[in-house]
């Protein structure tokens, strides 16, 4: 009798509307924090920098308390009447008129899940170049270079950028997959020097300042080759010529790293200089001086 009237109780509180909306809502709170937790489980594995592990995991957190906020105005949205409708409406309303912050949040999530714009690259994002030396929820911060000082050198300027930049703007990056430059420089001589001793001597003085660079690089190209289509590129030294009748024009095209670019143009231009300088009477640097000879003046009387 007793067991018949418990079961009873037991039905009717099942039965209860109340007690099947808790079930409910349980049941879902623990479908959403498991599903939180395996995605935060999948972040730290392709996720590499702590500071973007961390934001990942609240931004995942967040996200999963909106669920829940959500999955309980769903049960009760009988309950709210007008209520549900007024909020809806006010919801729209503040997403319209929120739609940039919503738009560099959205940005900020892309930056984190994604890598592909880390702190400490260099990059360039619309008109501003410069190294990233800061990424938060809202603002992505640059220390500028260029602009009115000369080369990759920093010019003192920093900037923040909204996070919504992934979406509207071009983000040219030299230092993700690939952190290295192809740079020349153009070595005109005169015609009558000795254009192979001049090619040779380029050639040595490349592969000795950059010779490590291309080494290096070597097995970058091959890991972006392997992401991207990309062809076979020629990393190593390379010394060009082309000669007209003033003066014969060398291109020196080498591999470098691209934070290392204006101090080793300025090695390799004091290097061959100084090797120029013991071969001075057959390489000799042309100028756009004119000589003029050989001019017959006729005198009449």
């Amino acid at each position: 009798m007793q067991r018949s009237i418990m079961m009873e109780k037991i039905n009717a509180w099942i039965n209860n509307p109340i007690t099947q909306r808790l079930i409910f809502i349980g049941i879902g709170v623990l479908i959403i924090l498991i599903a939180a937790q395996l995605v935060k489980k999948g972040l730290n594995n392709t996720v590499k920098s702590n500071d973007n592990k961390y934001k990942a995991r609240k931004a995942v957190g967040l996200i999963s308390y909106i669920f829940i906020i959500a999955l309980v105005l769903f049960v009760y949205s009988d309950k709210l009447g007008n209520v549900g409708v007024a909020l809806g409406v006010a919801g729209a309303g503040v997403a319209f008129a929120l739609q940039e912050l919503i738009i560099t949040l959205a940005g900020w999530l892309n930056i984190v899940v994604s890598g592909n714009v880390l702190v400490g690259q260099r990059v360039k994002i619309g008109e501003i170049k410069g190294d990233i030396i800061d990424i938060s929820i809202m603002r992505t911060t640059i220390m500028e270079v260029g602009e009115w000082v000369d080369g990759d050198l920093y010019n003192g300027c920093i900037v923040s950028v909204a996070n919504s930049f992934v979406f509207k703007e071009n983000v040219h990056n030299y230092s993700a997959e690939y952190p290295f430059l192809w740079d020349e420089l153009t070595i005109p001589i005169r015609t009558e020097s000795d254009y192979k001793k001049a090619k040779e001597l380029f050639t040595n003085v490349l592969i000795s300042i950059c010779g490590d660079y291309a080494t290096k690089s070597q097995s970058q190209w091959k890991e972006l080759s392997n992401k991207f289509k990309v062809e076979e590129a020629q990393v190593q030294p390379m010394v060009t010529l082309k000669f007209d009748e003033s003066w014969i024009t060398f291109t020196l095209r080498y591999i470098v790293d691209y934070k290392k670019r204006r101090g080793t143009k300025d090695l390799i231009y004091t290097t061959l200089l100084d090797e120029i300088a013991k071969y001075d009477d057959i390489i000799m640097i042309a100028s756009a001086a004119i000589e003029v000879t050989n001019i017959k003046v006729d005198k009449q009387n």
